[in-house]
């Protein structure tokens, strides 16, 4: 990936000088938070889309962790992405806030710490398939349960949360697939590894309950895009027999967007392509990213 700048603490800093020592507590035991965010480029300018949502989720995370300060307000956080892509000078972007455990924390305790905040923004990336929309990916379900939420917080972007996801997505890729969907310890479905689930039944889109998820904000934006379309939508307990079966399946997330599944397991989803509400779904994000679409107005922060 390409990176320019980073701002670390107040400070804007080439990138390859955007270093920790590595004696710092939220390295070694993964104490730290982040978010995922994309500027795109649109008619009147660059803009980052539902900026404003991420950054209070980043802060509800840190709440959820445990730091019972940050040293940085929303709208300093607003300001310090904003200057951050404009610092880089990319067209579409991805960008990285990050607070971690630092100045101490070696006793497993955050009081003992101090937390420290940067913001990377690097070129957009292809995640999950979009060099190929229509064909769809290939997942399977995962022998990795999804995190309990009495042994984790399910509900914050943590660091050291994702080495579920990293073990669920390298057995996936090991055995020859693109994503891993991870279901409960009960059985139930819950999400992917980097990205939330629907299904498709007939004009009604299914999705798992926020119980042991992250309650991704691309999810919300595909419901309010569903309801636009005249779909339905609807939260419901899934098995993984209800994947096998569905009319149409997709990922979605802010690196992935909106990404069909095709086949799930060894099973053709429907079709074995994307589906055609999959697609009118895909478009109609495309254009809400793009400031074209009747919602933009109220998802776009311009840089």
């Amino acid at each position: 990936m390409e990176s320019r700048f980073t701002w670390m603490n107040g400070r804007m800093v080439p990138t390859d000088q955007a270093t920790i020592p590595f004696l710092t507590a939220g390295f070694h035991y993964g104490i730290a938070v982040f978010e995922g965010i994309r500027a795109y480029k649109t008619d009147t300018g660059l803009a980052v889309f539902r900026l404003r949502e991420h950054l209070l989720r980043f802060e509800h995370s840190c709440k959820i962790l445990g730091f019972l300060d940050l040293p940085y307000s929303l709208d300093e956080l607003t300001e310090a992405v904003s200057a951050t892509v404009r610092e880089n000078g990319y067209g579409d972007c991805y960008i990285r806030p990050l607070v971690w455990l630092a100045d101490g924390g070696w006793n497993l305790t955050l009081d003992t710490g101090k937390p420290h905040v940067a913001i990377a923004v690097w070129q957009e990336s292809v995640y999950l398939g979009q060099r190929s929309p229509n064909e769809g990916l290939r997942a399977c379900v995962s022998s990795y349960p999804r995190h309990h939420p009495g042994a984790m917080m399910t509900k914050a972007k943590i660091s050291g949360n994702y080495v579920n996801s990293y073990l669920a997505k390298t057995d996936a890729h090991r055995q020859g697939v693109d994503e891993a969907i991870l279901l409960d310890a009960d059985g139930y479905v819950t999400e992917c590894t980097g990205a939330n689930l629907y299904l498709v039944r007939g004009n009604t889109l299914v999705t798992p309950p926020v119980d042991a998820i992250l309650e991704g904000i691309t999810r919300a934006t595909v419901a309010d895009l569903a309801a636009d379309l005249g779909l339905s939508v609807q939260e419901a307990r899934l098995t993984r027999d209800h994947l096998y079966v569905a009319d149409e399946a997709f990922v979605c997330g802010t690196a992935a967007e909106i990404v069909g599944i095709r086949e799930i397991d060894r099973r053709p989803i429907g079709t074995g392509q994307t589906g055609p509400i999959t697609m009118a779904l895909r478009e109609a994000y495309q254009s809400a990213v793009r400031g074209r679409h009747a919602r933009s107005g109220g998802w776009l922060h311009y840089v």
